[in-house]
C-alpha cells in the first residue's frame, strides 16, 4: 500500500515538474522569442486596426564580424478615412483635408473623391507613415480619421546584392500569398517566416519527436540568416560592374568574390539591378532573375585551365612538352581555329597555349588525354552537376557533347566550346585550380540564429579531391606566367603579390538560326591570389559588350582594381619581392 502511495507521489510530481517547466518555456517564449511580435499585437489596442506583419531578418557580414542589415522589418502607419462615418457626424471635407495636408501631403481631388463614397466604411489615404505624423493625425480628433498600424519588409541597402537577398511579394494560387520570390527571401523561407506561436509549437512538437532535429538541424524552427556578403566587397563589386555597363554597353555583367577553399561568397552582383524595396517599378521581370545561378553559357577559354590541370595530373602533358601548332584544324570534316586563324610556330611548350589562348593547344591536350579519361576529369570537376548552392532555380549544365562518339565536341569543350555551364558551376570548378584540387560548395549563408535561442554555423563539408596538390601548384604558377607577362603584356603585373588568371572570349549560340552569332561575344575572367595560397577568386562576365571583341579588353581593369581593393581591404601580406623569379621563355 506505501509503496503504491510513493508511486502514484512520484508520478504526480513529476507531472507538476513536467507542467512547471512548460510554463517557464512558454513563458520564455512569450517574452524573449516572440516579445517584439507581442508588443506589436498590442499596439493594435492603441492604434486602430491593421495587419500584422513578421518575418526573419537577414544579415550581411562586416569584415570585422559585425551583422549589418540586409532585410528585415519596419513600422509605421496607415493613413485612412471611413467616409460613412464622416457623414454621419457632418465632417466637412474641405476643413478635414486642410488640417491634414498640413501633416501629410495629400491629392485634393483624390481626397474629395474618397470622402464622397459616404456608404463606404473604409479608404486608405497614405501609407508608411512615421510615429510623429500618426501622432498629428491622432491629435486632430477628426471623426472618421483612423491611424492603422502596419509593418513591413525593408531592404536597407537597397538594391545592394538584390540578386542574392530577393524580396518578399504576393504570390500564391489565389495572389495573397506573402512570401520570398526571389533569392535567399526564397530558398530560406521556412526559416525566416512567422506563424503564430509557431516556435513554440514547433519546439515541443519536435522534442517529443526528434530533439536531435530541433536543435542540430533546425529544419522547421524560425530564425535569422547572416550571410557571407560582405558590404563593402559587395559594394566594390558593384560598382566596377557598372563601370563596364557604362563603357561597353553590355546587355549585362555580373562577378562572384569567393573563397575558393571554403565557398564563402563574399560579393555576388549582376547588373543592371534592381531595389527590392520597390520591385514594381523594376525595368522588367527578367531582371529579378540570377543568371549567374540559373543561365547557362558557354564560358570560352578559361575552360582551357581545366583542359591543362587535367592533362597535367593525369601525366599527359608537362609544362615542358611541345607541339607544333597548326593555326586551324580539321575533326569530323569541320574545322576549328586559334582567335586569330593563324599558326603560332612549332615546338611551343604548354606555357604558349595559355598565354596566347590557342584552341588547337587546348585540343592538343585533350588528345593526348583521350576522350574517355578527358569527359572523366571534366565530370570529377563538377560541370556535369549542380553545385548547391543556396540559391533557388540553379541552373543544370548543358554537357552532351562530352557523350559524343566524335572526336570534334571534346576537342571543341577543352576550349570551352559545345559545352554550357552556369557561372556558379564553373566558379566552384575553377577553384579546384586554387584550392589544392578538392570540390567546394559555394554558399551564402554561414550562420542561422534560431527563435529558441540556439544558433548554427553553415559548414559544408570539404568535396571530393579531383586532382592532386602537386597539380594545382603546377597550374597556379603557369597561371601566374599568364598575368605576369601575357596579359597585356605584363603590364598589370603587381610587383609584390603572384596573381593567377585567365581570360574567355566565347561567341553566343544563336537560337534562332543555330550555328553562332558573328558579332556576339560573352567574355569571362577569374583569377585568384596571392596565387599560391589565395584568400579569393574572382569571376566576372559580361554579356555581349559593343565595339570590342575579347575579355582581356573588357575587364582585366575591373579584375585588377578588385584584386588591389581585396589585397588593401584585407591588409594581405606580400607574398613575392621584387624582382620577380625567372620566367619561363615563351616563343
Amino acid at each position: 500500500m506505501l509503496k503504491e502511495f510513493k508511486g502514484r507521489l512520484r508520478f504526480l510530481s513529476f507531472g507538476i515538474m513536467l507542467f512547471a517547466a512548460v510554463l517557464v518555456v512558454k513563458l520564455y517564449f512569450v517574452q524573449i522569442v516572440d516579445g517584439s511580435a507581442y508588443r506589436a499585437k498590442a499596439d493594435h489596442q492603441y492604434v486602430e486596426g491593421g495587419d500584422y506583419f513578421d518575418r526573419g531578418s537577414i544579415f550581411f557580414s562586416g569584415k570585422d564580424g559585425t551583422k549589418v542589415p540586409a532585410a528585415g522589418i519596419q513600422s509605421g502607419f496607415i493613413l485612412a478615412i471611413n467616409p460613412q462615418l464622416m457623414t454621419e457626424h457632418s465632417v466637412d471635407a474641405v476643413d478635414a483635408y486642410n488640417k491634414l495636408s498640413n501633416i501629410v501631403e495629400l491629392d485634393k481631388s483624390l481626397f474629395l473623391s474618397k470622402t464622397a463614397k459616404i456608404t463606404d466604411p473604409y479608404e486608405e489615404l497614405a501609407k508608411k507613415l512615421p510615429q510623429s505624423m500618426a501622432d498629428k493625425v491622432l491629435a486632430l480628433a477628426i471623426p472618421g480619421i483612423s491611424v492603422y498600424k502596419e509593418d513591413w519588409r525593408v531592404y536597407p541597402g537597397n538594391s545592394m546584392a538584390a540578386h542574392t537577398v530577393g524580396f518578399v511579394g504576393f504570390g500564391g494560387a489565389d495572389g495573397n500569398e506573402v512570401a520570398g520570390r526571389y533569392g535567399l527571401e526564397r530558398y530560406y523561407e521556412k526559416t525566416l517566416s512567422r506563424k503564430s506561436d509557431g516556435a513554440f509549437v514547433n519546439f515541443f512538437a519536435e522534442v517529443f519527436s526528434d530533439i536531435k532535429k530541433s536543435v542540430s538541424s533546425g529544419e522547421s524552427l524560425e530564425g535569422d540568416i547572416v550571410t557571407t556578403i560582405e558590404p563593402s566587397v559587395e559594394a566594390m563589386l558593384e560598382d566596377e560592374l557598372k563601370k563596364i555597363e557604362v563603357k561597353y554597353d553590355s546587355e549585362w555583367s555580373g562577378g562572384i568574390v569567393i573563397d575558393p577553399k571554403t565557398g564563402e561568397i563574399y560579393a555576388m552582383a549582376l547588373n543592371p539591378t534592381f531595389d527590392p524595396n520597390d520591385p514594381a517599378n523594376a525595368s522588367s521581370v527578367g531582371v529579378f532573375q540570377n543568371k549567374l545561378v540559373e543561365n547557362r553559357y558557354e564560358m570560352g577559354s578559361i575552360v582551357k585551365a581545366l583542359t591543362m590541370a587535367a592533362g597535367l595530373d593525369s601525366g599527359a602533358v608537362l609544362p615542358k612538352t611541345t607541339y607544333n601548332d597548326p593555326g586551324c584544324q580539321t575533326l569530323n570534316k569541320k574545322t576549328f581555329c586559334n582567335y586569330d586563324g593563324q599558326s603560332h610556330g612549332s615546338n611551343l611548350p604548354m606555357q604558349v597555349i595559355l598565354n596566347k589562348s590557342l584552341n588547337t593547344g587546348a585540343a592538343f591536350v585533350e588528345n593526348r588525354m583521350g576522350n574517355d579519361l578527358f569527359r572523366k576529369y571534366m565530370l570529377s570537376f563538377g560541370l556535369g552537376s549542380i553545385t548547391g548552392i543556396d540559391l533557388p532555380n540553379e541552373g543544370k549544365s548543358l554537357i552532351s557533347n562530352l557523350t559524343s562518339p566524335r572526336d570534334l565536341e571534346y576537342a571543341q569543350a577543352s576550349f570551352g566550346q559545345g559545352i554550357a555551364l552556369t557561372s556558379v558551376q564553373i566558379v566552384r570548378a575553377l577553384s579546384t585550380l586554387a584550392n589544392g584540387g578538392h570540390l567546394i560548395t559555394p554558399h551564402l549563408v554561414k550562420e542561422v540564429d534560431y527563435k529558441l535561442g540556439t544558433s548554427k554555423q553553415v559548414k559544408p563539408a570539404k568535396g571530393e579531391q579531383v586532382f592532386r596538390p602537386g597539380t594545382s601548384e603546377a597550374i597556379s604558377r603557369m597561371l601566374t606566367e599568364v598575368v605576369d607577362t601575357a596579359l597585356k603584356n605584363g603590364s598589370v603585373r603587381l610587383a609584390n603579390y603572384s596573381v593567377a588568371a585567365k581570360t574567355g572570349t566565347a561567341q553566343i549560340a544563336n537560337p534562332a538560326g543555330g550555328g553562332y552569332y558573328a558579332d556576339h561575344y560573352l567574355h569571362s575572367f577569374f583569377g585568384y591570389f596571392p596565387s599560391y595560397d589565395p584568400r579569393f577568386l574572382i569571376f566576372l562576365v559580361t554579356y555581349h559588350p559593343l565595339g570590342v571583341q575579347y575579355a582581356s579588353e573588357t575587364l582585366t581593369d575591373s579584375f585588377m582594381n578588385l584584386t588591389k581593393f581585396l589585397i588593401s581591404y584585407y591588409n594581405i601580406a606580400p607574398d613575392r619581392e621584387t624582382p620577380p623569379p625567372p620566367t619561363v621563355k615563351t616563343q
